[in-house]
C-alpha cells in the first residue's frame, strides 16, 4: 500500500477510535486497564462487599497465566501457558456462564527465561470487536476473530532478558501497537490489525521493560506514551516518530503511565522518583512540561497508579503500602499499610479503588485527604492460587483471575 494512502487509513482509524471511546467505556473492557487505559470504569453498580455466596461462577483455566480478562459484549478473552511455557494459549469464554467457548494454541517452542513472579502469559489481550490480539514475547503476537479463528501471527524476536515480558498490546484505529522492550533489541512497533504487516517500527534503548502504551488525546494530536527504564517517551501513532521524552531517575519503568486531564503521571518500578508532565511537548521536556517530581519511600512497584477525583493512588508491591497524593501538586496526603504483596494494578469505579493482593484479598479504598479502607473481601481461601491479574468490571460484576482460575463476583 502506498505510504500516503496508508497514513490516511490510519488517521481515519484514529478518528473512529476517538469517537467510540465513550461507547466502549459503557459496554466493554477491551484492553489492559480498560477502554481509556487508565483503569477507570463508569460502572455504578459494582459489588463493594462480598463473600462466597456472591461468586456467580468460577472456571478452571487451561494452563497458568496472569493476563487480565478483557470483555467485548458477552465474550471474555484470556491467555495462558502450558508445559512450562512451551505452549501459549488464547481462549474465549462466555461472560454470563463462564463456559470455555474456544481455546487455541498460538505458539509452541522452547520458552525464554522468566522471573519466578512472572508467567509466560502475562500480557493482556486487546480487542475492538473485530480482532483479538495476544502477545507472548518470544511466543510472538497473534490475532484471532471473536470465534477463535486465527487471522495472522508474527515473530517479534527473542526478547532476551532474565525476567520475561508483560507489556500488553493496544489497538489504535487500524493499528496494533506493541512495546517490545528487551535487553537484546528494543522497539515499539505498529502493525496492521488485519494482516499483521509492519506499518512502522521505532527503535528504543536496549533495556528490558514491561510498560503498556497509553493513548493520549490532546486538542492537537494523538500521542502514544510509554514508560521505560530511563523515563517516558511519546510517539506519533501514524508514523511511529518520537515526539518527546521526559527523563526519570530510577528506572524499571514497569508501571503504565496514567492520566488526569492534561497531567500524565509516571512511577518508577524501583524505589525513587514519581513525576508528572503535560503532553504535547517536543524533544526533552523536563524543563518545559514537567509539572512536579517527588521521591517515594518503600519497596519496588509493579502496580500502575490510578487517579480518582484529583487523588492519585499508588500501591507498592512489597510491603503493601497505599499512598494518596494530590495529582495536581504531587503533595503526599496520606498512606496506609495493607496486608500482603501487590502485583495487580488498581481499578476505580463509584469513587472507590479496587485492588487485590496476591493472596486474593480485594481491598476497596476510598480516596481522600485520608485514605479509608471501605472493605476487604476474600475471593478464594487457597494457598494454591496467586492473584497478579487486575480486576475487570463487567456489567455490574467483577472478573478476577488467579493464575489458574477465573471468578465472576456479583452483587
Amino acid at each position: 500500500m502506498h505510504c500516503r494512502m496508508l497514513r490516511v487509513v490510519v488517521l481515519l482509524g484514529l478518528l473512529t477510535f476517538a469517537s467510540s471511546n465513550e461507547l466502549l467505556a459503557e459496554v466493554n473492557w477491551p484492553a489492559w486497564r480498560g477502554p481509556l487505559g487508565t483503569g477507570i470504569s463508569d460502572a455504578t453498580d459494582l459489588p463493594v462487599t462480598w463473600n462466597a455466596s456472591n461468586i456467580r461462577w468460577k472456571t478452571q483455566l487451561p494452563g497458568r497465566g496472569q493476563s487480565s480478562p478483557v470483555v467485548w459484549g458477552d465474550n471474555i478473552f484470556l491467555t495462558a501457558a502450558e508445559g512450562d511455557g512451551r505452549q501459549r494459549i488464547v481462549m474465549g469464554l462466555d461472560r454470563v456462564t463462564g463456559e470455555l467457548l474456544w481455546q487455541e494454541v498460538a505458539w509452541t517452542g522452547e520458552p525464554e527465561p522468566t522471573h519466578k513472579m512472572n508467567t509466560f502469559a502475562s500480557a493482556t489481550c486487546a480487542t475492538d470487536g473485530e480482532v483479538v490480539v495476544a502477545f507472548f514475547g518470544r511466543g510472538g503476537i497473534h490475532a484471532y476473530d471473536l470465534t477463535g479463528k486465527k487471522l495472522w501471527s508474527r515473530d517479534l524476536g527473542l526478547f532476551e532478558g532474565p525476567w520475561g515480558t508483560g507489556a500488553s498490546p493496544i489497538l489504535v484505529g487500524d493499528l496494533v501497537i506493541q512495546n517490545c522492550d528487551a535487553d537484546d533489541k528494543a522497539s515499539i512497533i505498529g502493525l496492521d490489525k488485519r494482516t499483521g504487516k509492519t506499518v512502522w517500527e521505532t527503535q528504543r534503548e536496549r533495556l528490558r521493560g514491561w510498560s503498556t502504551p497509553l493513548v493520549v488525546e490532546t486538542s492537537e494530536r494523538t500521542e502514544i506514551v510509554v514508560n521505560g527504564e530511563n523515563g517516558v517517551n511519546a510517539y506519533d501513532p501514524v508514523t511511529g516518530d518520537e515526539l518527546w521524552f521526559c527523563k526519570g531517575d530510577r528506572g524499571r519503568g514497569t508501571p503504565t503511565v496514567t492520566r488526569y486531564e492534561d497531567i500524565l503521571v509516571a512511577v518508577s518500578g524501583r524505589p525513587g522518583d514519581m513525576f508528572a508532565m503535560h503532553p504535547g511537548g517536543s524533544g526533552t521536556v523536563n524543563a518545559t512540561h514537567e509539572v512536579w517530581r517527588t521521591t517515594r519511600k518503600g519497596g519496588r512497584d509493579l502496580p500502575s497508579p490510578i487517579v480518582v477525583d484529583k487523588y492519585l493512588i499508588v500501591v507498592s508491591l512489597q510491603p503493601g503500602i497505599a499512598t494518596c497524593y494530590d495529582v495536581v501538586t504531587g503533595q503526599e496526603l496520606d498512606k496506609i499499610r495493607l496486608e500482603g504483596n501487590f502485583s495487580a494494578s488498581p481499578i476505580a469505579a463509584q469513587g472507590l479503588v479496587y485492588i487485590p493482593n496476591e493472596a486474593g484479598d480485594v481491598y476497596v479504598l476510598e480516596p481522600g485527604q485520608k485514605l479509608k479502607v471501605v472493605a476487604k473481601n476474600q475471593v478464594a481461601p487457597s494457598d494454591e492460587e496467586v492473584f497478579r491479574a487486575s480486576i475487570t468490571p463487567s456489567q455490574g460484576e467483577l472478573l478476577l483471575r488467579s493464575d489458574r482460575v477465573l471468578y465472576c463476583v456479583k452483587r
